[in-house]
């Protein structure tokens, strides 16, 4: 596998009994890219993205993750990445500041990183008022950001996303791609599942899962020309009709 790829994956498969959830993809993410892994609810994303995190493994196939083999590594993986769920990982019984002290610790960061840290965090987001709150009594919007800070609150190599912006309003979700065009910009490699398709556009490149396989895979602007197609919706309608 090349060393100038920061994810590859090698006819990547995952079965559950007789059920196949990933079915032979093969990829390859380079370093500082926003990557979109696309696709319906069900076409085998998120169970993708759990082995490429060492957090399930593979049935067959061969993948490394920032150099790191998925089934004998999966430890060094995960001190090498970032990762935020569908529902963000955040602790409403905790405090905001509370919040980010814990996944600080949980990442490995000394007192000293994690207040230097944790001072930026509140000020980069605003949120100085609100530190001291529990965090259920903040707006979606609001956990949505911080659970993305705390995500690469230790400077990860790779951050996963796993549909980060289910369930919020067109400009926060706005809002947060600003933030990953932000972490991109620093280096970190970006690695985002959703199914909203107009969140296409704002990736380097797109992986389009359709039943667990890699049905396509390109840049945006590639993808609607192959496909004749005005934006991303079009182009997954025509690839999940198989036209």
């Amino acid at each position: 596998m090349d060393n100038k790829y920061i994810i590859e994956a090698e006819n990547l498969t995952k079965k559950f009994g007789h059920f196949t959830a990933v079915d032979s993809i093969s990829f390859s993410v380079k370093p500082g890219e926003i990557f979109g892994f696309l696709g319906a609810n069900g076409a085998g994303k998120t169970t993708a993205m759990r082995m490429l995190c060492g957090l399930s493994i593979p049935t067959s196939g061969k993948a490394t993750v920032a150099g790191f083999d998925v089934y004998k590594q999966t430890e060094q993986i995960k001190k090498n990445i970032g990762y935020m769920s569908q529902k963000f990982s955040l602790y409403d019984d905790l405090t905001v500041i509370e919040n980010i002290n814990f996944y600080g610790g949980i990442y490995g960061l000394s007192n000293s990183e994690l207040k230097e840290k944790a001072e930026y965090l509140i000020d980069l987001l605003k949120i100085s008022e609100a530190r001291n709150k529990l965090l259920v009594s903040l707006p979606l919007g609001w956990k949505q950001k911080l659970a993305f800070s705390v995500a690469i609150i230790h400077d990860p190599k790779i951050v996963f996303l796993d549909e980060p912006t289910g369930g919020v309003d067109p400009i926060t979700r706005r809002q947060f791609w600003d933030m990953i065009y932000e972490a991109s910009h620093k280096g970190v490699t970006v690695f985002v599942t959703t199914h909203y398709m107009d969140e296409a556009e704002y990736c380097n490149r797109i992986s389009m899962m359709v039943d667990g396989r890699i049905a396509s895979l390109d840049t945006p602007d590639n993808l609607k020309n192959e496909y004749g197609a005005d934006n991303m919706h079009e182009v997954f309608v025509k690839i999940a009709r198989g036209k």
